[in-house]
């Protein structure tokens, strides 16, 4: 009834009632390329070639990251690529539970078995998330940690500084870009605590970066990152 009522429609293609998902088909979803191995051990950059055993990115061998493990659900192309712009640009809050059953089972596929105490998300600087109205990672983030039954702690981390978006920027000014941005919450506690990390797109992974090295700071065991895409 309620699809008669309101007609739902693939968000890449148009086709209606669309399935398995409610706003992206079959054929689009199989069309979206997954991140697969071989990827880098630590941030799960994909790599070209033939690898059959644990592989590091030069990156990563370089300068550990302060996270343990960073997961993508699939590459930043496709229909899920239209659905994280439509999500973050168009204001189309329909389709979260989308990517969050992406990002679900990117957890149960990478993590299985992982005892996360909390949940938390890339946060937004307060004149930006008032401009948008929502924090798409936030968004995420919850609806990740109702299909998890593990807490979600939105406030866990603050953006103090209003940084410029990361979009065209190169890899060192990614890290420049974010670097002192954030800052663990008013009355937050994460020491001791095991804490996933939620963001929409991961490109360099200088955002996630950021916020792990402050969770640690702050006394976090260890701190994981899952994202729908990868960049």
């Amino acid at each position: 009834m309620l699809d008669l009522l309101y007609p739902r429609n693939c968000i890449q293609c148009g086709a209606s009632s669309p399935e398995p998902m409610k706003y992206i088909c079959w054929d689009c979803l199989s069309d979206t390329p997954k991140v697969e191995p071989p990827f880098c051990a630590r941030c799960g950059d994909p790599v070209a070639g033939d690898i059959q055993h644990d592989y590091t990115c030069f990156a990563c061998a370089r300068e550990t990251p302060a996270f343990d493990r960073a997961r993508s659900a699939v590459r930043y192309e496709g229909a899920v690529g239209s659905a994280l712009r439509a999500l973050k640009y168009e204001n189309a809050l329909w389709v979260v539970e989308d990517l969050a059953e992406l990002i679900f089972a990117c957890v149960q596929a990478e993590y299985p078995g992982q005892p996360f105490d909390l949940i938390t998300a890339v946060p937004l600087h307060p004149s930006r998330r008032r401009a948008r109205g929502f924090n798409q990672s936030a968004l995420l983030g919850g609806a990740l940690a109702r299909r998890l039954r593990i807490p979600f702690r939105e406030r866990l981390l603050r953006r103090i500084h209003p940084t410029v978006s990361q979009t065209g920027l190169t890899a060192p000014q990614r890290t420049a870009n974010v670097c002192g941005a954030f800052r663990i919450g008013w009355f937050a506690r994460p020491a001791g605590r095991k804490v996933l990390l939620v963001d929409d797109v991961m490109t360099t992974g200088a955002t996630v970066n950021a916020c792990a090295k402050v969770l640690r700071k702050g006394g976090a065991v260890s701190v994981h990152v899952v994202t729908a895409a990868r960049g």
